[in-house]
């Protein structure tokens, strides 16, 4: 039987790359929601199957700025208050974060390029045991400060918390685990005046790509599917894990 998955997509060129396939693999017939969307266009992230949302150039502290976030966060919060299968990658991992009763705070340094996440002792007994030693792609500027009860699953020296569960059906990662080297141009394009403005080096991101990339796309493969073959129905969950009033929390 058919199911629906809906991304929310911030930005074009950041879409479900390696996700995509491995959706419809596993019986998702999947569609995009670009924010900011239209009021009615709203509901179908809260009636999807499956969510996920994806990464950005903004973040949680840009709420005020971008109100739509704030929308994001509701429809996270009531996803989580029924444990409805949501996956939040980068800024979708920061949302999901906040939604869960942790934070985001501004880095000390911005996390742009290949490298390993360090994963926990709750890491290594998870799905992502499949990421030691490989690296993964960063693109972010924020840190996730830990939810509340919610052990972080990897880390790196700039970020804490570089990836969280709670239960099988909710999982958010920092880094962009999704990303198909194949398509890493649209991203250099795209983001051309931030790598310009942090000096960083677009050959050598284009050199770690075509290095990483099969690898990655290995890893990344077998933890999506593994997470998607272990969902499991949405059922309610204590309120106490969810405070749906509590405003997002970001150290500006």
């Amino acid at each position: 039987m058919t199911r629906t998955a809906v991304a929310i997509r911030h930005v074009e060129f950041e879409d479900l790359g390696l996700l995509a396939p491995l959706l419809a693999e596993h019986g998702f017939e999947t569609s995009y929601l670009d924010a900011p969307a239209a009021d009615g266009r709203w509901s179908r992230a809260d009636d999807a199957e499956l969510l996920v949302v994806l990464g950005g150039p903004i973040g949680v502290a840009d709420v005020d700025a971008y109100p739509f976030l704030q929308v994001e966060l509701e429809i996270i919060r009531r996803r989580l208050a029924a444990d409805r299968p949501t996956l939040g990658i980068c800024l979708g991992a920061q949302l999901l974060a906040v939604a869960c009763g942790g934070s985001v705070r501004a880095g000390t340094a911005a996390e742009i390029g290949y490298g390993p996440v360090t994963l926990t002792d709750a890491g290594r007994g998870s799905l992502l045991q499949a990421l030691e030693d490989v690296p993964v792609l960063h693109w972010h500027g924020d840190v996730i400060c830990p939810p509340r009860g919610l052990a972080p699953l990897a880390f790196t020296p700039h970020c804490e918390t570089q990836a969280f569960a709670r239960g099988p059906n909710v999982l958010a990662l920092q880094f962009h685990l999704e990303a198909d080297d194949a398509s890493l141009e649209r991203w250099l394009v795209g983001h051309a005046y931030e790598l310009a403005a942090r000096g960083i080096d677009v050959n050598r991101l284009r050199e770690h790509a075509g290095t990483y990339g099969p690898q990655l796309a290995a890893s990344a493969t077998h933890i999506f599917s593994a997470w998607l073959a272990g969902l499991s129905p949405a059922t309610a969950v204590d309120a106490q894990q969810v405070d749906r009033d509590q405003p997002a929390s970001v150290d500006r």
